[in-house]
C-alpha cells in the first residue's frame, strides 16, 4: 500500500538533492509533481488541495531559499505537513472506568469488520483484558459462525444470542459479560455493501440501547478515495470515534487513509497488515509519514523487538545479546523471533529504502530459515563456539545440511556482523527497555546517528543488516 505514492515521491525529493540552491522555479515544479504523485494515489482532491498551498507557503519562505541545505528542508516541511495530514498525534484506544467497556465497530460489508473485531479482542487480550465479542451480525450468512471460530483461535468468548434481532443480541451480550466476569464487550454490527438508511438506523438503534464507550469505524483502505465518503456519512449519523484501517497490505493506491483524518476529523487509531491475529498496530502518524517518504520505521521495529525480547528471553541470554556475546543458538532464536515479529518482510520494510526493496522483490523470505538449517547440523560446541570450525567441521556441516562449504562459510560471515550490529543496536534497545522500566537515561550523553534510526547507526550498517537479510 503507498508504494508507487513512495516512490514518486522519492524520486523527486532526490531532483531536489541534486541542485546546490532552490529558486521559486524549483519549488513550484515540485509541488507540482507532488501534487500529481498525490492525486495518482486517490488522496482527495480537497486534501490535495489543503496540503500543497500549506507546504508551498512554507517551501517559499526565505529560511527555505537561503539555506545551505534547502532540500533537506522542503522534505522537513514536507514530512511536517503529512503528518499534519495523517493526524499530527497519536489517537490510542482509551478505556473507560466503566466494566465492562463497551466497544461497537461499524463499517461497510466486505470492509473486514468481524476480522478486526477478533484482532481487536486478541490485542486486548495480550494487554490483560478480558474481553467478550458479540455477533451481531445476523444478515450475512455465516457471519456469527465465523467469529465464532475465530474467537475460538485466540481463545476469547463469544456471545451469539437467538440469530434475529441485533440490538436484543448486543443486550444480551453486555449482560453475559457482566455474569462472566468480561472487562470489555466488542460488538460486531452488520453492513451493507453500501450506505442505507436500514443499516444507518439499525447502529443508531444498537448505539441507543447499549451506550457504547467506543465506535470503531472500520474501512477497507483497498477502496481508496471512496472510503471518504463512506466515513462522512457514518460521522453524521452514527458519530464515530475514530478507524480501523484494514487491508494495508493490499495493492490498491490507498490514497483513503491520507484523506480520511483530515476530511472526516476522526483519527485513524489501528492498521491492519495480514490476517494473522497479531496483525492490528496502533496507528502513529509520524512513523507512516515517514515511512511513506521513505525514511523507514525504526521506532515501531525496535519496541516490536523490545516486546519480543521481555516476553521471549531468560535474564542470562538477554544479558549475554546486550554485550554482543551471541551464540549461533542465539542467532536460531533470534530467526524465531523476527518471525514473531512479522518476518523477514517486515523487518526490511521498517528500515530505510525498505519497502522499495521489498517491492523489487531484493529480499529472501526463506534465508533466515536455510541458516537454522545449517546450525541445526552443528554439534552444541560448534554452536557455543564458532571459532572452533575449522575447515573439516564446516565440510561436515555442509555434508550434513545439503548444502555447499561456501554456504556455511557465508553464514559465519554473517553471524560475525550480527554481532558487530548488536553492539550498535543495543544501545537503542536498551534506552527504550529502560524507558519502559521507568528508569531515566544518562544525563548530558547524546550519541549521533541518522534520524529515526537506533543510536550509532549508518547507512552502511543498514546495507549490511539487509545483506545478513538474504537481500
Amino acid at each position: 500500500m503507498l508504494e508507487n505514492l513512495s516512490d514518486r515521491l522519492q524520486s523527486i525529493f532526490s531532483g531536489l538533492r541534486g541542485k546546490g540552491k532552490l529558486t521559486e522555479a524549483d519549488i513550484n515544479e515540485a509541488m507540482r509533481e507532488i501534487r500529481m504523485a498525490l492525486l495518482e494515489a486517490d488522496v482527495n482532491f480537497k486534501v490535495v488541495k489543503t496540503f500543497i498551498a500549506n507546504t508551498k507557503e512554507r517551501c517559499l519562505s526565505a529560511e527555505v531559499l537561503d539555506s545551505l541545505t534547502p532540500a533537506q528542508n522542503v522534505i522537513k516541511i514536507v514530512l511536517d505537513e503529512l503528518t499534519e495530514l495523517l493526524g499530527r498525534t497519536d489517537s490510542k484506544l482509551v478505556l473507560s472506568s466503566r466494566i465492562p467497556n463497551v466497544i461497537m465497530l461499524v463499517g461497510l460489508q466486505g470492509s473486514g469488520k468481524t476480522t478486526a473485531a477478533a484482532k481487536l479482542a486478541y490485542r486486548l487480550k495480550q494487554e490483560n483484558h478480558s474481553p467478550l465479542l458479540v455477533a451481531g451480525d445476523v444478515y450475512r450468512p455465516a457471519a456469527a459462525e465465523q467469529l465464532q471460530t475465530l474467537g475460538d483461535e485466540i481463545g476469547v468468548r463469544v456471545y451469539r444470542g437467538d440469530g434475529q434481532d441485533p440490538v436484543r443480541i448486543a443486550q444480551e451480550g453486555i449482560q453475559d459479560a457482566i455474569d462472566s466476569l468480561r472487562d470489555v464487550v466488542i460488538i460486531d454490527t452488520a453492513g451493507r455493501l453500501h450506505v442505507d438508511e436500514d443499516m444507518m438506523e439499525e447502529a443508531q438503534a444498537i448505539k441507543r440501547a447499549v451506550k457504547p464507550d467506543q465506535i470503531l469505524m472500520v474501512v477497507d483502505a483497498m477502496t481508496g478515495q471512496d472510503v471518504v465518503n463512506v466515513a462522512s456519512a457514518f460521522a453524521e449519523r452514527v458519530d464515530f470515534d475514530g478507524v480501523i484501517m484494514s487491508k494495508m497490505d493490499g495493492d490498491a493506491r490507498g490514497g483513503g487513509a491520507l484523506s480520511i483524518k483530515q476530511v472526516t476529523g476522526k483519527p485513524i487509531k489501528f492498521i491492519s497488515s495480514g490476517e494473522k491475529p497479531d496483525s492490528l498496530e496502533e496507528f502513529h502518524p509520524d512513523r507512516m509519514a515517514k515511512r511513506i517518504l521513505g525514511m523507514g520505521d525504526m521506532v515501531s521495529l525496535i519496541e516490536s523487538a523490545v516486546r519480543v525480547q521481555q516476553e521471549e528471553l531468560e535474564q542470562e541470554q538477554t544479558e549475554r545479546m546486550m554485550r554482543a556475546q551471541l551464540t549461533l543458538d542465539d542467532f536460531v532464536d533470534m530467526n524465531r523471533q523476527i518471525r514473531k515479529m512479522g518476518g523477514v518482510s517486515k523487518l526490511i520494510s521498517a528500515l530505510p529504502g525498505g519497502d522499495k526493496a521489498m517491492a523489487q522483490g531484493q529480499v529472501d523470505e526463506g534465508a533466515l530459515d536455510a541458516m537454522e538449517v545449517i546450525i541445526n547440523s552443528m554439534t552444541k560446541a560448534e554452536r557455543q563456539k564458532p571459532d572452533i570450525l575449522n575447515g573439516s567441521r564446516r565440510a561436515r556441516i555442509a555434508k550434513g545440511a545439503g548444502v555447499s562449504v561456501s554456504e556455511v562459510n557465508q553464514l559465519i560471515k554473517k553471524f560475525n556482523e550480527t554481532k558487530k550490529m548488536m553492539k550498535k543496536m543495543m544501545p537503542a534497545v536498551e534506552d527504550m527497555t529502560s524507558s519502559k522500566k521507568g528508569k531515566k537515561g544518562k544525563k548530558g550523553k547524546r550519541r549521533r546517528g541518522l534520524p529515526g534510526m537506533p543510536p550509532g547507526m549508518s547507512l552502511s550498517d543498514l546495507k549490511k543488516i539487509q545483506d545478513m537479510m538474504g537481500q
